[in-house]
């Protein structure tokens, strides 16, 4: 349940440029909560003007390492203390596994990148398997998956919500009867949560499938 931490720091913002859309507020603090002042490691992708990093690092508490990736050298202006800036594309695997390298351990992964559908999955496809076992990645401003500037259309197969809407057949491949092989993915996913604009992977590592049944006694 939101206590509204993240939407009163917005309001209350007069430091860095921040910009977000009202409802994703909830949305955060929903799937995010479990780590504050757990000293998580997040990567944000679009760093734009640092005031969502500034945020995080507030919302997280003391010990959070806060890392962004942006195209744009003069972002570079928004590190500090526990917070670190990467410079390069968001498809670039190279700088990704670079980053992982460094940070191994990823709980939280937020893309607010360029939007572009080939980038947007070209950084799930090299992040995703290293965010930690009971971390969440988050992609936002879906909405540009329906714009064709974007890569996007509706129902284009290219899109990433076509892309997301496979790995729900993805995350059930264990009742496919075998038409969907069971992947990494599989095992390691508990939940995928498509909102307006956002679409939210919930890592956990899938259990034992147990059916139980109870009845009155006779």
């Amino acid at each position: 349940m939101s206590d509204g931490h993240l939407h009163r720091y917005f309001l209350n913002n007069g430091e860095y440029r921040l910009h977000k859309w009202l409802h994703y507020f909830d949305i955060y603090e929903r799937h995010f909560s479990r780590f504050v002042d757990k000293k998580p490691t997040i990567l944000e992708i679009g760093v734009a003007g640092g005031g969502s990093l500034k945020m995080w690092q507030n919302y997280f508490g003391e010990g959070a390492n806060i890392i962004g990736i942006d195209i744009k050298p003069e972002c570079k202006q928004y590190e500090g203390e526990n917070i670190e800036i990467f410079i390069g594309s968001q498809d670039d695997e190279g700088l990704l596994n670079s980053i992982c390298a460094k940070y191994p351990k990823i709980d939280i992964v937020l893309d607010d990148g360029s939007h572009m559908m080939r980038h947007m999955k070209k950084s799930f496809e090299v992040l995703y398997p290293r965010v930690s076992d009971n971390g969440v990645y988050v992609v936002e401003d879906t909405h540009t998956c329906y714009w064709d500037e974007y890569e996007g259309g509706l129902g284009v197969p290219g899109s990433f919500i076509e892309f997301a809407k496979a790995k729900i057949d993805e995350i059930n491949a264990v009742h496919s009867r075998e038409a969907v092989q069971v992947t990494d993915f599989t095992r390691r996913t508990d939940s995928i949560c498509f909102y307006d604009s956002v679409v939210v992977f919930e890592k956990r590592k899938q259990g034992l499938r147990q059916a139980a049944i109870t009845a009155p006694m006779l």
